[in-house]
């Protein structure tokens, strides 16, 4: 099933998620959709808040299907080491047509849980470093507008008001 993707505005992607405490065949569903959902947004990350689920997890693929044994299922994560920076261009599929450079670690080790409970670590860099930390923003209620400068924030939440308005949003 494709989820539709929750926009800026609202509250649930403004809210920490709720911890991941069943490891059954539900969350397995979801996990699944939640990946279905991801490819159709042409996505390389999606929270579950991103769907209207305040739940602390997340699936990352920065393969974009290309290698199925890339994708990633991240069930309570943590960031545990970050070093390096990088900055890239990055966007939103809750905040979309908007883009902003962004500076983030390069190099990010992650600690969570896989669709099964069992916990893992597993370190990012680049592209992977950058989903590991937006996808954990996510789940902690934050957006990656957080990280812009006031004014690079007001001028895109200005923006997004106007097409709110417009019944374009």
């Amino acid at each position: 099933m494709i989820y539709p993707i929750v926009k800026f505005g609202n509250p649930v992607l403004e809210k920490p998620g709720a911890p991941v405490t069943e490891f059954d065949d539900e969350l397995k569903k979801l996990v699944e959709d939640m990946f279905e959902s991801m490819y159709a947004a042409k996505g390389v990350g999606l929270a579950a808040p991103q769907i209207g689920i305040s739940k602390r997890l997340a699936v990352i693929d920065v393969t974009s299907k290309e290698d199925p044994a890339a994708r990633l299922v991240l069930a309570n994560p943590e960031i545990i080491h970050t070093e390096g920076k990088q900055t890239q261009s990055e966007g939103c599929l809750s905040i979309p047509e908007f883009r902003e450079p962004l500076t983030r670690a390069n190099k990010v080790m992650v600690r969570a849980q896989d669709v099964n409970g069992k916990w893992f670590e597993k370190t990012g860099e680049e592209l992977l470093a950058r989903a590991f930390l937006h996808e954990t923003d996510h789940l902690n209620g934050k957006l990656y507008i957080s990280h812009l400068s006031a004014l690079k924030r007001d001028l895109m939440k200005r923006k997004i008001r106007k097409l709110m308005r417009a019944g374009e949003w």
